[in-house]
């Protein structure tokens, strides 16, 4: 059985709530990347991607500069352990309709597993594997 921790993302970035779009969407920038994992405190409360951004922000004519995540935060999220079968975290991104989930060890984050990093794992000749493998082009 492959896990969930042999190959999730640790280089996580995280944002509170209050933090504004504009802040979101230049970390992400900053550190190439498409989302960051939104926190109250310890807490995972969601995951907000660039997507989420443009989305729920800017198409809803909601002021970047004041809009804070978690106006725009999917209040639902669903988590997995580092120890939990990889296949199980795919069938759970399969029934949810998500692409990410956040990994959670004893109640604290430790990782982020992503749908791209399950085709780098499990089919490692797709399409969706050889784009998540590869540099961002940002």
């Amino acid at each position: 059985m492959t896990t969930v921790g042999e190959f999730m993302t640790t280089r996580l970035v995280t944002m509170d709530g209050n933090d504004t779009l504009t802040a979101a969407a230049q970390e992400m920038r900053d550190s190439a990347i498409g989302d960051v994992v939104v926190t109250d405190g310890d807490n995972v409360v969601g995951i907000v991607t660039d997507r989420d951004i443009t989305v729920r922000g800017v198409a809803e004519n909601l002021d970047p500069n004041t809009t804070r995540l978690n106006q725009i935060t999917s209040k639902d999220v669903v988590t997995v352990s580092q120890y939990d079968d990889a296949v199980a975290a795919a069938d759970l991104m399969r029934t949810y309709a998500v692409r990410r989930l956040p990994v959670i060890d004893d109640g604290r984050l430790v990782g982020l597993i992503s749908m791209g990093d399950l085709a780098v794992e499990r089919e490692p000749q797709s399409v969706l594997a050889d784009i998540s493998a590869d540099d961002p082009n940002n």
